[in-house]
């Protein structure tokens, strides 16, 4: 199976158009949250209208999951938290959205939601534990924010993650975790794209300007994943161990 990773795309059109040209070259697409953005001078909901219209184009092309992220809350939720209630629309067109799971090739993907507050992130921890898959089935998770205290969620000046990834890591054991959220991260000192905890592959793809977003691509049959950029292309090994010095990242570009 192979997976693009892309995420932060905040509205760019030019990226969205991208994305709809690559698509079709993976079996699976994965969006890790900030399709909309706030600071842009087009109104939220046409912005929503429009991303809706991308991600129908590019349901035909591969199996597209996609994870909320600050950026996309749009409505108020039950619990007074803020929520992304417009990816409910995204599902109806066939898109694994918010706490949706994909099941391929003897992987499980499942979507996480952005959570505002202590209602959100009790919610995230019970889809966990109702998502989780059989035994010999490998998990990935498709989150918007890398966990905090790591190079994928270094900005080049503070930590900028998840504050309770890593111990939902460390519970749950999933194989693999497909972020974004911290755009920098990727090509910063002290930063990285990618990163081993607890046994999990984390991966942050960051943010670029330009016709095309930063993206990582994943084979796992190959078991290889590679961060593609303007800043050149890095590739992992995945079944190295974290601190075996083979891990160095090779560079071309």
């Amino acid at each position: 199976m192979r997976i693009l990773l892309a995420a932060d795309l905040h509205y760019s059109l030019r990226q969205w158009d991208w994305l709809c040209r690559a698509a079709g070259k993976f079996d699976v697409v994965v969006h890790a949250g900030d399709f909309l953005d706030v600071a842009a001078t087009v109104d939220l909901d046409v912005q929503i209208l429009v991303t809706l219209k991308y991600l129908r184009r590019l349901q035909p092309e591969s199996q597209i999951l996609a994870a909320s992220g600050n950026h996309d809350l749009d409505r108020e939720g039950p619990s007074g938290e803020r929520e992304a209630g417009w990816m409910n629309r995204a599902r109806r067109l066939g898109i694994q959205v918010d706490g949706d799971s994909l099941d391929r090739d003897g992987y499980r993907i499942t979507v996480f939601p952005w959570w505002e507050g202590p209602a959100g992130r009790t919610s995230v921890v019970e889809q966990m534990q109702l998502s989780q898959p059989p035994p010999g089935t490998g998990w990935i998770w498709a989150y918007h924010a890398p966990p905090t205290q790591t190079p994928v969620s270094w900005t080049g000046k503070e930590w900028f993650g998840d504050a309770y990834l890593g111990e939902w890591i460390e519970r749950f054991r999933p194989l693999m975790v497909l972020t974004g959220h911290v755009h920098h991260a990727p090509f910063s000192k002290g930063g990285s794209w990618a990163h081993r905890q607890h046994g999990a592959w984390v991966f942050n793809a960051g943010r670029q300007i330009g016709p095309w977003p930063a993206h990582v691509r994943i084979d796992l049959d190959r078991q290889l994943a590679t961060w593609v950029s303007l800043a050149g292309e890095e590739t992992r090994e995945l079944k190295e161990d974290a601190g075996d010095p083979k891990t160095a990242l090779s560079r071309t570009g």
